[in-house]
């Protein structure tokens, strides 16, 4: 092939939202490289189902939270596939669970906030509301809820599919099975080192995930970046109609665990997970296999709060988490190396996905993006400043 103008290094969820975004102004002149086989379940974007919502706690997310939905829209629009599935969301704390001192705004009051500084709609449920309107909860009756009805789910691993089919249809290329070795800046452009030739771009976005610091080493950077393991579990409960989509909502939960959930989507089984509730780990040491206490935790849980969620387990399913210190995103170009653009998903980024390439695709091709990305800068404290604080929420 001719040598590319723009080279995407790793092809997950961001790398080919990337890829799909770039095509449009690129074409042919798109390369994305992947190190395994299209669609591994290795890094942290594939399976079934993740949730997208308007309820955020932090107003950089909020702000954009609608333009996730949006092009998440003109990329089903373009393929005829759709992506986003609308079930309605809740978000509900378990107040006699938590901490104050350590909760800050990751509370109900911290999604109204943001709720009303947005203009988003909203529904505060008492606990007798909450279960009259879903019946399928246990409540002890002091919790707090709130209930915003855009929200629902991303068909992962088909919209991974669907970004890289609309890019090759404009020309882009993907190899798969082709470690990048490395990525060394070479005047204005960017030499991309695999086990079977050099290539020589104009740009590179890297969204290697767990793997950025091993790519990004020729260039000087290196991230702080912690990478916990973690999972889910998909039970085949027989409450099939309970639990269908049009009846059962995506939801969050905040107590002594933060928990997430699912409807019947993807298998035919809910599936539940646990939010930073991962040992850390190496891309050398990550493991698949479950962690019996989570498993025992979440079984607990949807025992006291949702039985007819319960079932045989299908299976648990692990994922890597890549987070900075303070747990948000990196969507930036390398100070010194401008013509080399990074993006990290700080293990919540799937819902913004499509967004995000969008993103990269400005910040390659133009220098700068149109969207309000100033706090996930590579200049921030949380990633120059050695003796920052690790300030992860659980």
């Amino acid at each position: 092939m001719k040598s590319p103008e723009v080279i995407v290094v790793g092809c997950g969820g961001l790398g080919s939202a990337a890829l799909y975004w770039l095509s449009q102004r690129a074409g042919s002149s798109v390369l994305g490289i992947e190190q395994f086989r299209l669609g591994h379940d290795r890094g942290a974007s594939q399976d079934h189902s993740r949730i997208i919502r308007l309820a955020q706690h932090q107003s950089e997310y909020a702000a954009l939270a609608p333009q996730a939905y949006d092009t998440w829209h003109q990329v089903e629009e373009e393929s005829g596939q759709q992506l986003v599935f609308k079930t309605g969301g809740l978000v509900i704390e378990a107040v006699d669970e938590r901490d104050p001192a350590k909760v800050g705004n990751r509370n109900v009051d911290g999604y109204i906030t943001t709720f009303e500084e947005h203009g988003f709609d909203y529904e505060l449920l008492s606990p007798d509301e909450l279960m009259n309107r879903w019946p399928q909860f246990r409540l002890k009756g002091t919790e707090r809820a709130i209930y915003q009805k855009d929200s629902g789910i991303v068909a992962a691993k088909k919209a991974n599919a669907t970004h890289m089919a609309l890019a090759r249809a404009r020309g882009a290329a993907i190899l798969e099975e082709t470690p990048v070795r490395a990525i060394r800046p070479n005047g204005d452009g960017v030499e991309v080192v695999t086990d079977e030739r050099t290539y020589f771009a104009d740009r590179v976005v890297v969204a290697s995930d767990m793997w950025t610091n091993q790519v990004l080493k020729g260039t000087g950077t290196q991230i702080p970046l912690t990478v916990t393991q973690e999972q889910v579990t998909y039970y085949a409960t027989p409450n099939l109609r309970e639990f269908a989509p049009d009846r059962f909502p995506v939801f969050m939960w905040h107590g002594a665990h933060n928990f997430y959930g699912f409807p019947v989507y993807g298998e035919v089984a809910t599936k539940l997970g646990q939010h930073m509730g991962g040992h850390e780990v190496t891309p050398e040491t990550r493991t698949f296999e479950p962690d019996p206490i989570r498993q025992a935790r979440y079984r607990d849980f949807l025992s006291r709060h949702i039985p007819g969620f319960l079932g045989p387990e299908l299976y648990t399913k692990t994922c890597p988490y890549t987070i900075p210190p303070d747990q948000n995103f990196v969507i930036d170009t390398l100070p010194d190396h401008p013509q080399i653009s990074v993006a990290i998903g700080a293990g919540h980024a799937f819902k913004f996905a499509s967004l995000i390439g969008r993103i990269l695709s400005e910040l390659t091709l133009d220098g700068a993006s149109t969207y309000p990305i100033e706090a996930f800068g590579l200049t921030r404290p949380a990633i120059t400043d050695r003796t920052f604080q690790r300030t992860f929420h659980a």
